[in-house]
């Protein structure tokens, strides 16, 4: 409803002023044509304006919680990354809001599965079946790591909270620490060089924190020893020659001195919370060469070192369990040993792994030959069966022949250079 308030009133486009009138229920007035004109709200007015504010708050509760701010103004994003302590994140929002194809009901409510990660870090070791066996030298050195760090708080001196196993390739540090911690009841955190670098500065030092507070959360929630093992770290922070420094290498280093120093108090952001105080874990490292690590991170005070080279006895003893399985007796696997001395642990396990390429051959000729090979075995039906690999019948002439044939290869690799062959005419 429009009244004319002054038809003689001089024409202003730009106005629209209150109108002082209490009689009068009005909005505002206004000036058209050189008429000033006063919009009056009647109950038309009124409604719309009501159901504009329900549209309005309608929207605001449809609005995706990513876009969400706490009192301080930050997102949900900020306060998810600074707040999830839990490996098992599970966050969800209304459904509508984004396609349905996602929609479903999670944790009784109707939601969008919009971010579910579960990532499982700790190492189980079903698959470790058999009798296998462990040097005595060797697992007394890790348990007694493992449970001085755990008595840390009892016992009335400093614990390293690193131990570095070192030695030469091949000689089972890694296979042998697992089968320790299967025989402890461990359930570990496991890491490998590969992890120590990233585009990204400062993700592995971060990795590595996250990894060691995972672990802690085994001892706290599940009830079961834990420990952080990184593989092979000489190969992610080892110095060979012109090797590059790398402001992740300094990271790393400085994290793993830092966890050394400060065991239980380990912080994932820049700020320090309640949950920050962890359970002291140790931490177990595998190389081949520590001269070539950081010289402080190796110091005494920090990182307890062993240095493992299996005498003929340990080796002895390991490989007749491998054969055992085979019907190859004690004095049939010394026989091999003494055959190729001086050969490392995998050594062995290779030289069995070859006496199955015959039988594997024998196999893939029942099937049909090399051509019709993929088809039968990755696109086959069920009602089709493919031949019975037969295992090979183990025999110490088979090993040998199998281990010359390792022995020769392992001697054209450094008789055969062929980079001076291919680069002997460079500089003509």
């Amino acid at each position: 409803m429009t009244k004319l308030l002054s038809p003689s009133a001089p024409p202003c486009p730009c106005l629209r002023v209150p109108i002082p009138n209490p009689t009068v229920k009005y909005r505002y007035a206004y000036s058209h044509r050189g008429q000033l004109r006063v919009r009056c709200s009647d109950n038309s007015d009124e409604e719309k304006e009501k159901e504009k504010k329900k549209k309005k708050e309608k929207r605001l509760s449809q609005q995706s919680s990513w876009e969400a701010q706490d009192a301080e103004g930050r997102d949900y994003l900020y306060r998810l990354g600074k707040e999830a302590d839990n490996m098992n994140i599970a966050v969800g929002q209304r459904a509508g809001v984004i396609d349905s194809l996602f929609a479903g009901n999670f944790l009784g409510k109707d939601s969008d599965i919009v971010f579910d990660y579960r990532q499982k870090v700790t190492r189980s070791f079903q698959y470790l079946q058999g009798d296998y066996y462990i040097a005595p030298l060797f697992m007394d050195k890790v348990v007694c790591h493992i449970v001085k760090n755990y008595l840390a708080r009892v016992l009335n001196t400093k614990v390293p909270l690193i131990l570095g196993i070192w030695g030469g390739k091949g000689q089972g540090k890694s296979f042998q620490t697992e089968l320790i911690f299967q025989a402890m009841g461990i359930e570990p955190v496991i890491m490998s060089a590969g992890e120590l670098e990233s585009e990204r500065a400062g993700e592995p030092g971060k990795l590595i924190r996250e990894r060691y507070r995972t672990a802690s959360q085994v001892v706290q929630n599940q009830g079961k020893m834990s420990c952080l093992m990184i593989n092979d770290i000489d190969a992610g922070l080892g110095r060979f020659g012109n090797t590059q420094m790398t402001v992740n290498n300094q990271i790393v280093v400085g994290t793993l001195m830092n966890l050394s120093d400060n065991p239980t108090r380990v912080s994932v952001g820049q700020d320090w919370r309640e949950s920050d105080v962890t359970n002291r874990i140790p931490i177990i490292v595998t190389g081949n060469d520590f001269s070539t690590l950081y010289a402080p991170l190796i110091r005494d005070g920090r990182m307890d070192k062993f240095y493992w080279q299996p005498n003929q006895e340990d080796i002895l003893n390991i490989v007749h369990r491998m054969y055992e399985k085979d019907s190859i007796s004690r004095d049939e696997v010394e026989r091999v040993v003494n055959t190729f001395p001086n050969q490392a642990l995998d050594f062995y396990g290779a030289l069995r792994s070859r006496t199955y390429d015959r039988s594997i051959l024998k196999w893939i000729d029942d099937i049909g030959g090399v051509e019709n090979f993929g088809n039968k075995l990755l696109k086959r039906r069920k009602d089709q069966s493919l031949p019975v690999f037969i295992p090979p019948e183990q025999t110490v002439d088979a090993l040998l022949e199998s281990g010359y044939s390792l022995i020769k290869e392992q001697r054209l690799i450094m008789e055969t250079k062929l980079s001076k062959e291919y680069m002997k005419n460079i500089d003509d």
